[in-house]
């Protein structure tokens, strides 16, 4: 059985929202030597689109022909900075309201859950965006259940992504549904990438947000402490290896960063141990994990996971540890095999 799968494509719309996607999908086809997606993509008009990149693209129909292309498995909406010109259209969002009542799956990447949202499509139902833009979809769609560190979240067959590579992460699971696990893995080492990858987007919002609003000294000073958190990383050890006073140091943290050098450094350790919690088969003793990654004792880990996370060790693993992500794939894949 061959699928139909269109990306929504526009001018600024973000380049690899588009070509991640598509890639697993021809992936996909290549290796199993099947033509099991036929790839579309839609614009304004066949023909080029211009990128934010700056890198344009080919579509071969236009969106207002999508009902041509025949039964139309999927329908998957780029984001990026153009977004913002796209939800004023009328046309735009009845041909996505139209097509909703055909697709089997109906989804977005990145910041393209705006133009759903602005459809009317996601009302009711949970979804996420790019962790920079989360509360602007929340404040501006209240009627939506927004999840802000879920890298994709399916719902009532809406399924939404994070930002830009989290495309990817979506289009794997929407392969694995189809194909089963065996040749997602496939595509998955094939492209080098996980086929779950651990973790929400607050393991990746911190560190990019901290490189980007970082500069000079600093900057480099964070990438040696993110290189390796468990290290001990004394302050006047860590003001001198940029040649600066530890008191000196400490006002760039707070000019640049808006925080302390020992709180930053206990965020960041925070992190690997939660990332160390949700790859582990088993739930590893918590005394261990606060050991390795010098947050103090188990009681200490407990307390700093219920402030940042707003839950406890054992239950965050439970949420999202291995077995929990195995129940979501396995009731994905019980909801697309109903839905066929």
């Amino acid at each position: 059985m061959s699928r139909s799968i269109a990306l929504l494509s526009y001018p600024d719309c973000q380049l690899l929202d588009v070509t991640g996607p598509w890639q697993v999908f021809a992936s996909a086809n290549e290796l199993s030597g099947r033509d099991l997606y036929r790839l579309h993509l839609a614009a304004d008009a066949p023909g080029s689109v211009a990128t934010n990149s700056g890198l344009p693209l080919l579509a071969d129909t236009a969106w207002r022909d999508l009902s041509t292309l025949g039964a139309l498995d999927t329908l998957i909406v780029a984001g990026g900075r153009g977004v913002a010109a796209q939800r004023q259209r009328p046309e735009l969002l009845d041909v996505l309201r139209s097509q909703a009542r055909q697709v089997r799956r109906l989804g977005s990447i990145c910041t393209g859950a705006f133009l759903l949202a602005e459809s009317g499509l996601l009302d009711g139902y949970q979804a996420t965006t790019h962790w920079r833009h989360c509360t602007q979809l929340a404040n501006e769609y209240p009627s939506i259940e927004v999840v802000p560190d879920a890298l994709y979240v399916e719902y009532g067959g809406r399924f939404t992504s994070a930002g830009v590579t989290a495309g990817i992460d979506l289009a794997l699971s929407l392969l694995e549904a189809d194909h089963g696990s065996a040749l997602a893995g496939q595509v998955a080492r094939e492209l080098v990438l996980f086929l779950r990858r651990p973790g929400g987007q607050s393991q990746f919002s911190e560190i990019l947000a901290t490189q980007h609003r970082a500069s000079g000294a600093l900057r480099q000073l964070l990438d040696r402490l993110h290189a390796d958190p468990s290290a001990p990383h004394r302050l006047e050890e860590l003001a001198e290896s940029i040649g600066v006073t530890p008191r000196h140091l400490s006002r760039l943290f707070r000019q640049q960063l808006a925080t302390t050098p020992g709180t930053y450094l206990t965020r960041l350790r925070l992190e690997q141990a939660r990332l160390a919690l949700v790859v582990s088969e088993r739930p590893p003793p918590l005394e261990r994990l606060a050991r390795q990654w010098q947050l103090g004792g188990a009681e200490q880990l407990r307390r700093l996971f219920q402030r940042h996370y707003g839950i406890s060790p054992s239950l965050y693993y439970q949420r999202f540890g291995p077995t929990a992500q195995a129940i979501v794939s396995a009731a994905t894949t019980h909801s697309a095999s109903n839905g066929r």
